[in-house]
């Protein structure tokens, strides 16, 4: 029905292409042809045709003559003129409700596809986050093997074990060693002290000698010289006597 429609839309707007009617002009002829049941121009309309058979029929009744004939001939025409009207009624109703049947489909097929767009779109955003997930999933799984194979660069653990119990071993021996050292430093530092002290009370000493000796040969010079000078004295009397 919809191809139907479409393709008469199509012979309406190539008319409308040949001829100076606007979209709104060709509604109005549309609308006119259902009503007075014409598809074309030409000829007299079904509706018109019905109208003058019912109006000869009533016309003819009330007449007083003896018409029983006629009256009986005019109704059976008026009848199948009926008949022939309501035909293309049956069958429009049956388009209408065809099309109503189709457009109820349609905007429920429509509702499913809004509806299918928005689930698709709500999966999409599921599935973005879920890439996001994935993503930072994969860097950690990535960050752990890179961790891994470093560890696995490394050496064993009793390997490792053995050359930490080594360097113990050999810091435990540095610091005894420099315990040691210390010990010898310290008892150096005393030593040396010790002989500074030492140093320091024979240079006093000497210092106390040299000044002691130097007062002796100072009282002996002063001794010798006043020794000297009583004999010289003893000399110059006996001169005199």
């Amino acid at each position: 029905m919809l191809v139907k429609g479409r393709k008469v839309a199509g012979r309406g707007e190539e008319v409308a292409a040949h001829h100076a009617f606007g979209p709104l002009e060709d509604d109005a002829i549309i609308k006119h042809r259902l009503l007075t049941r014409t598809t074309t121009t030409r000829g007299e309309p079904p509706l018109k045709k019905l109208q003058k058979k019912f109006i000869s029929f009533a016309l003819e009744i009330d007449k007083d003559a003896d018409n029983y004939n006629l009256c009986e001939k005019l109704s059976k025409a008026f009848l199948q003129e009926m008949n022939t009207f309501e035909l293309p009624l049956l069958k429009s109703k049956a388009v209408i409700d065809a099309n109503l049947r189709e457009k109820e489909n349609f905007n429920e097929l429509q509702e499913e596809i809004q509806r299918q767009i928005l689930q698709a779109q709500n999966d999409i955003e599921d599935l973005k986050k879920q890439l996001e997930e994935s993503k930072i999933e994969r860097q950690h799984k990535e960050e752990c093997e890179a961790i891994r194979r470093l560890i696995a660069m490394q050496p064993p653990r009793s390997e490792t074990q053995k050359i930490i119990a080594e360097l113990e071993k050999e810091i435990a021996a540095l610091n005894a060693d420099n315990t040691a050292g210390s010990r010898t430093l310290e008892l150096r530092k005393k030593q040396f002290s010790l002989l500074l002290h030492v140093v320091d009370e024979l240079q006093n000493t000497i210092e106390e000698e040299q000044k002691t000796l130097a007062e002796e040969l100072r009282i002996a010079m002063e001794e010798q010289r006043n020794s000297l000078e009583d004999g010289s004295g003893g000399s110059e009397s006996m001169a005199v006597d």
